[in-house]
Formats: structure tokens, sequence, C-alpha cells
């Protein structure tokens, strides 16, 4: 069994943690429901997300179970909101040390960092954050990757990233047959619509 826990805050980048959440239910449905997804927030209250999205959580900071994998969204509520909010960031840094695998989509990668697990590792965010999360220091930004896999850390760039980086964390987590089903359920074949008149430089 593999329980995931997503954390979520106020203006949390939708898609940053439905789209993992999708891949993950979506795995334990196809294990027989046999894993669990939650949704963590620091208060019981209604959160609104970035794009104004109302989500309730399942579960606080001091009530969840005990947690195989940790996910962080990005957001405006990641990279201002919460970037100075000590009882976020010390759960955060207590947590990382508990889970087998740490994940960040898009801009949670500042989270990790200011609570200190992404701290001198190799980590991807959102394009449009990279110089400002390389200038924090102790990091390096990869720049070339959608997602980047150092140790137990596995962050992603913005958005859509998300979904990648989740399918390969189950491949990782139950085997690569079983990403593949996933991917194939979900039917996560991007066939972006405007690539073809996108620069390949971006």
């Amino acid at each position: 069994m593999t329980t995931y826990g997503l954390l979520i805050f106020d203006e949390a980048e939708e898609l940053d943690f439905i789209g993992p959440w999708e891949v993950f239910t979506a795995s334990s449905m196809l294990r027989s429901d046999a894993d669990t997804a939650v949704l963590i927030a620091e208060r019981p209250d209604p959160v609104r997300c970035n794009k104004g999205m109302r989500v309730l959580p399942d579960h606080t900071l001091d009530d969840h179970p005990m947690l195989d994998v940790l996910l962080v969204p990005g957001g405006r509520g990641a990279r201002i909101g919460q970037l100075h909010n000590p009882v976020l960031l010390d759960w955060i840094a207590e947590t990382a040390r508990q889970v087998t695998w740490l994940a960040s989509v898009c801009t949670g990668a500042a989270l990790l960092h200011a609570a200190g697990p992404a701290r001198g590792r190799r980590v991807a965010t959102h394009w449009n954050y990279e110089d400002t999360l390389e200038a924090h220091g102790d990091v390096t930004v990869a720049r070339e990757a959608r997602y980047v896999v150092d140790g137990n850390l596995v962050t992603s760039q913005g958005v859509s990233a998300g979904i990648d980086s989740a399918l390969w964390l189950i491949g990782a987590l139950h085997g690569r047959d079983h990403a593949r089903a996933v991917r194939r359920y979900i039917q996560y074949e991007p066939a972006p619509p405007y690539l073809a008149d996108e620069p390949l430089a971006a």
C-alpha cells in the first residue's frame, strides 16, 4: 500500500496537484484500490486555489496518516503566500524526513527550497521562476528537463509536467508496465495543437 499526501494551500495552482491526484488515484484503482491519496492543508477550511477553485482538504498538518509520498504544488501561494509561513515550512521539513519520496510541481520547488529539502539538490521548476529560484542559492536548476530526479526528490516544471513526474513516480514504485497502464487509462498522450508553430528553443 502506498499513501500519497498532496499538500494544498491558498493560491495553490490547481492542476499542479489535480494532475498527480488523477495519476495516483488511477494507479490505486488499477491496483484494486490498494493505495490512498489524501489532500492535506494547514487548516480544515476550504482552500481557495490559484484560479479560484475551492477544495476541501481531507486532513490537516496534525491529523494526516503516515505518508509514503509527499507532493507540494506551486502557484502564487507557493512562491509568495506560503514562502515565509514557518508552520508550513517546518511541517514540510519534518515530513520530508519521513517519506520515501518527496515531489514538487512548478514553483512548489520554492517551498522545498525554503523548507530545506531542495537545498544542495538539482531541481526543476516553472520556466518563469528558474532565475529567481537559482538566485536563492544552494540549488541547481535544471532548465532542460520537464522533471528531474535527485535521490528521493522528484521535481517538475509547470502544471502539466506534474503529470509526467507522477507517472514516473508510480513507475518507480510499482513498475513501468503499471505506469504505462495508468497512462493508457487516463489517455495521457499529449498532442499540443499549437506545437508546430512554437519555436524549438524555449
